[in-house]
């Protein structure tokens, strides 16, 4: 392929995967699944254009909720036909602009190359020789997202992306990204590629993710013994900015965690404010522990969970041996070395229970640990 495609780079590794998935014709249903930010919605329109322009398929057919952010209202092409064809229009050339002049595209459209369609008024219709793709899915009906699936017909392939990653932090129940995610990980001829953090390439999406992580923190409603906790570190130290207090005793407890290394309680600070929570030498929180009676620790909030798994995990050096802790879908993966897995999960996988209970009551997100190679043995 050549044209607008060849001027998309893949810059991280989910975007690699996301690259050679959709040149790959093994597969006939793609699922990109991640936050915002992360490439989902360029490297599509990039290929579905390019494949239009190149001839290989006759159509490329764009379906996409159009919500009004504010009401949280769905625009129908039927309702408000000139709105909805207008905010699609507009999306397209946002995403590709830069790379595609939109006077092609506008002919692509008028010739019907390229098609806006609205989920909710599929039925009858048939894709054939067609790229489909289903954008921001997380905001559709499973029942819009089945009937576009089952419109597509001979010689066509279907793309499909969405952000479980939001939904999940908000706590958001069958979420309709998760729900087909994990119907796409069995279907045949399908290729799932999860994108996590370390994938987002957009300053502003990276900045966002970590505001609603904070939004969320600073939200929680703390447990009295929390409360106990944040008042005697405050007083410790007053001028660290405190976003929130895990009392991880009864989780410690529950799952008969005797380790010295697991806190009584986490502290999340700002970002830069770890020192003033902890005071040269440590004095701060060694007095915050006297008085409380309490072993805890701090941690600062930022997009490497890595830092998190480190400061509660059972086993001290573990997180040494800890490749990545990103999400995958809905939920956190950590990826360690296979030769180190079992002082990972702990007997009867209790300590990767240990982790998701933690996670799951600070973040609302589950824990998995994948098992992977050293460098070296792959070598």
């Amino acid at each position: 392929m050549s044209g607008v495609w060849e001027k998309i780079k893949p810059l991280t590794p989910g975007q690699e995967d996301m690259y050679r998935a959709l040149m790959s014709k093994q597969y006939e249903v793609l699922g990109f699944f991640g936050p915002t930010g992360t490439g989902k919605s360029l490297f599509s329109l990039a290929y579905g254009i390019q494949s239009v322009m190149n001839g290989e398929y006759s159509r490329f057919i764009i379906i996409k909720p159009v919500v009004d952010v504010v009401t949280g209202e769905e625009i129908t092409i039927t309702k408000s036909p000139e709105a909805f064809t207008e905010t699609i229009r507009s999306y397209v050339q946002d995403v590709v602009g830069e790379f595609i002049p939109w006077s092609k595209i506008d002919e692509l459209l008028k010739e019907g190359r390229i098609v806006f369609a609205d989920a909710r008024y599929l039925r009858g219709r048939t894709f054939d020789n067609s790229i489909v793709f289903l954008d921001d899915i997380q905001l559709m009906k499973p029942e819009s997202i089945i009937e576009a699936v089952v419109r597509i017909g001979r010689n066509s392939r279907l793309i499909v992306a969405g952000d479980p990653v939001f939904q999940a932090l908000r706590e958001v129940e069958h979420d309709p990204a998760a729900l087909i995610r994990e119907v796409l990980l069995s279907e045949e001829k399908s290729k799932v590629v999860d994108l996590g953090v370390r994938d987002i390439v957009r300053e502003g999406a990276r900045r966002g993710l970590r505001l609603l992580l904070e939004y969320k923190l600073r939200s929680r409603t703390l447990s009295d013994e929390e409360k106990k906790v944040y008042d005697v570190v405050k007083t410790k130290s007053p001028d660290a900015d405190v976003i929130t207090v895990l009392d991880i005793a009864q989780i410690k407890q529950h799952f008969d965690i005797s380790s010295e290394h697991v806190p009584d309680a986490l502290i999340v600070v700002k970002q830069g404010h770890l020192g003033r929570l902890v005071g040269r030498g440590g004095e701060r929180i060694n007095a915050a522990e006297q008085e409380l009676g309490k072993r805890l620790r701090g941690v600062e909030l930022n997009l490497d969970f890595k830092d998190l798994v480190r400061a509660v995990h059972p086993t001290s050096w573990i997180w040494k041996h800890i490749e990545e802790v990103d999400f995958a879908g809905p939920n956190i993966q950590i990826k360690v070395y296979d030769d180190v897995i079992g002082a990972m999960v702990g007997q009867r996988g209790v300590y990767v229970r240990f982790l998701d209970a933690v996670f799951r009551k600070l973040l609302g997100v589950g824990v998995r640990v994948v098992a992977i190679e050293r460098p070296s043995k792959k070598r």
